[in-house]
Order: C-alpha cells, then sequence, then structure tokens
C-alpha cells in the first residue's frame, strides 16, 4: 500500500504536463479557429483570386457586349437579346466571390501572417498580390449602370484599388534592378506579367475617371516593363525550370498583357487607333501561336487546379480587344473575329466553373501547389530556427 501511494504523485504530474504542453502551442498561435477553419486559411492564397478576375472579367464582357456601341449592327440584335438580369446576376456572382476571398485572405493574414510573408518572398507567389486589387478594378468597371464611372464613389474607390497597385510596382520593380539576388533575369516568369495586367487595368479605370494623365502613366509604366519582361522571357523560358508544369496555363498571360494595352489605349484616346490594332493584332498572334502548341498543356492538365482559371481572362480580354476592333472597323471579318473569341471565351469560362463545382475538394486540398509547398516550408524552417 505505501509503495501504491509514493507512485501516484509523480504519475499525476506526468499527465498535467503532458496536458500543458499540448494547449502551449494552441495559446501561442492565437488560433481561436476550428481545424477547418485553419486549414482553409492555410491553402487559400493569393493565387485563388484569379477565380474572382475570371468571373469580374467575364462579367465585364458581357456588358460591353450588351451596350448599343458595343458591337456592330450586324451583331447587335443577338446580344440584344440577352437578359440583363443574366448579366446583373454574373456580377451579383463576382462580387460575391470576390467578398468571400477578400474576407478569408484578411483572415489570412490575421491568423496566419507567416504564411502571407512568405508570398511576398517566392518568386512566383509575390505576383499574385496583384490579383486581389486587379479583381476589385474590373469588378468596378463591370458594375450595373446605378454606379457610373463619374460618381464620387466611383472615384474614391478607384483609387482605392490602384494605390496599393502602384505600391506594390515601386517595391517589385524597384527590386529587379537594386536587389541582387532579386534581379529580372533571376526572378523572371509569366506570372510576373500579372504586374503588367494590373497597371493597365489601372490605366483603363484611370482613363473612364477622365483622368487622362494618371491613365497614361500607369499604361506606360505598364507596357515599358512589358516589353522588358517579354524580352526577357523570349531569350530564358525555353529550358529553365523556374516554373513548375502545373503553372504552364499562366502561359497565356503572354497576350492578355497587350490585349488589355489595347483596350487601356483605346480608353485613353477614344478611339481604337493604330496603337491599340497593332497591340491588338499582336496578342492575337500570340495566342494562336499558344493554341497551335496544345502538347505544352498537357503535363498540366492532368490534375484540377486553381492555375486553371489562368486560361479564363486571358482570353476575356483578346474578346474585349476584338470588339472594339470589330466596332471601329465595322468589317465582316472583324465580326466572325469578335464572335468566335467571344463564344470561346464564354465556354471556357462555363467550363471552368462546372469543373470547379465538381472539384471543389481538389480545389481546397490540392497538396501539389507550388506556392502552397514553399509556404509551408517557409514557415516550417522559421519554426525550427525559432525553437
Amino acid at each position: 500500500m505505501m509503495e501504491e501511494i509514493e507512485c501516484k504523485p509523480p504519475t499525476q504530474l506526468i499527465v498535467e504536463a503532458s496536458i500543458s504542453s499540448t494547449d502551449q502551442p494552441e495559446k501561442n498561435n492565437g488560433e481561436a479557429l476550428s481545424p477547418s477553419c485553419s486549414n482553409i486559411l492555410t491553402k487559400i492564397h493569393a493565387g485563388y483570386f484569379r477565380i474572382s478576375l475570371s468571373l469580374g472579367c467575364q462579367a465585364l464582357l458581357w456588358k460591353i457586349l450588351t451596350q448599343p456601341n458595343g458591337v456592330s449592327r450586324d451583331v447587335l440584335h443577338v446580344f440584344s437579346k440577352l437578359p440583363s438580369t443574366a448579366c446583373l446576376l454574373l456580377w451579383c456572382l463576382a462580387a460575391l466571390t470576390q467578398i468571400s476571398l477578400t474576407l478569408v485572405y484578411v483572415l489570412r493574414c490575421y491568423f496566419q501572417f507567416d504564411l502571407v510573408k512568405a508570398e511576398f518572398s517566392h518568386h512566383i507567389g509575390v505576383n499574385y498580390l496583384y490579383a486581389p486589387w486587379i479583381s476589385w478594378l474590373a469588378l468596378l468597371q463591370s458594375a450595373p449602370i446605378l454606379l457610373q464611372n463619374t460618381c464620387l464613389l466611383y472615384m474614391i474607390l478607384c483609387w482605392t484599388f490602384i494605390v496599393p497597385l502602384a505600391m506594390l510596382d515601386i517595391k517589385i520593380y524597384g527590386q529587379w534592378f537594386t536587389t541582387e539576388k532579386r534581379f529580372l533575369s533571376v526572378m523572371a516568369n509569366p506570372t510576373s506579367l500579372i504586374s503588367v495586367i494590373g497597371n493597365l487595368v489601372a490605366a483603363r479605370a484611370a482613363a473612364q475617371m477622365g483622368w487622362k494623365e494618371s491613365a497614361v502613366c500607369m499604361w506606360s509604366l505598364g507596357m515599358v516593363h512589358y516589353l522588358v519582361l517579354f524580352v526577357t522571357l523570349y531569350q530564358r523560358l525555353s529550358g529553365q525550370n523556374s516554373l513548375p508544369t502545373i503553372l504552364r496555363p499562366t502561359f497565356f498571360l503572354f497576350f492578355a498583357a497587350p490585349s488589355m494595352g489595347s483596350l487601356a489605349w483605346n480608353s485613353i484616346t477614344g478611339t481604337f487607333d493604330t496603337t491599340s490594332k497593332m497591340l491588338f493584332f499582336f496578342s492575337l498572334f500570340l495566342f494562336v501561336s499558344l493554341a497551335c502548341r496544345p502538347f505544352l498543356f498537357k503535363k498540366s492538365m492532368r490534375k484540377f487546379n486553381v492555375a486553371w482559371w489562368a486560361y479564363s481572362f486571358p482570353l476575356t480580354f483578346l474578346a474585349m480587344a476584338a470588339v472594339e476592333y470589330s466596332r471601329e472597323v465595322k468589317c465582316h471579318v472583324a465580326t466572325l473575329l469578335m464572335l468566335l473569341l467571344s463564344v470561346v471565351s464564354v465556354l471556357v469560362f462555363l467550363g471552368l466553373m462546372m469543373l470547379t463545382a465538381a472539384n471543389i475538394d481538389r480545389l481546397l486540398g490540392g497538396t501539389d501547389d507550388p506556392i502552397l509547398a514553399f509556404c509551408k516550408n517557409k514557415k516550417s524552417n522559421a519554426g525550427a530556427t525559432t525553437k
């Protein structure tokens, strides 16, 4: 009996120590979230804003097509039959998706800030930090008629989303030619073109508000860096392993930038002039070049991934540029080209919507995302060094 009494206190102390040790990490992390919520915050990075960006751009395309001056008269009656309710529902879906992703990412910044810092240090993930602001600008430009681009609220919201883009430009573009480890020759990859698209979308938004000088500033900043990026990637892309195979859909960003450039210049000058036509023809050439090489994307199409949404919004930009081109030249060839690109854009968009709905578990639980893997390794290494 005496031996049993003497053995009990050490056993109780060991149990209490084990409980306190398991509770301590939860207190240190400050996580008051359920495991499922924490898992979502861990996996939803800025690259998921490609979904809301595609929705917003598709809503903008539908808005342009349903406008009386958006297409040529030969096909005006076709698009005029589109109910305004369908366009409004699409915009509401885009707004709901954007707001949901924004709330999730804000929570990620609060509860998983180490992962956000890891995104900023990743040569691919840092470029997707432009995506939330581009999505908001696209959503704003595709807003219903109730929100005019000349009202005060529209201007305040535009500059609220443009200023962070300019701050990212100063940070990232400055690193490309001042920081040795982050020189453009080292960091350049197709996702770097998202920064160019952000500047061009901001230029179009500023031009629609009547701020022509600001629009020209953003347009020139975007196009000059597009030329630098295009030459850099054109010379070194083949044979490089800096871009994972799963992210090859981002090659579509090559023609998304000049397409958006033609749209932005059209808004600045008020006409689809020679400069806009040159950029449109160049983007059309790049699109045909990629479309003729389907085996380039074969390996990346084996498993559904959020990177597939990189197919949608570049095609929508190209379709919108084709609409403006058709409006300017008013010929049957331009009209057929506009119809073809618009139909392809809508079909790709609808296909991705159905695939996303059917593979929602894979979308949220994929372990082959290179950005997610880097963030986890970065966080684990940071935790190991602190210990």
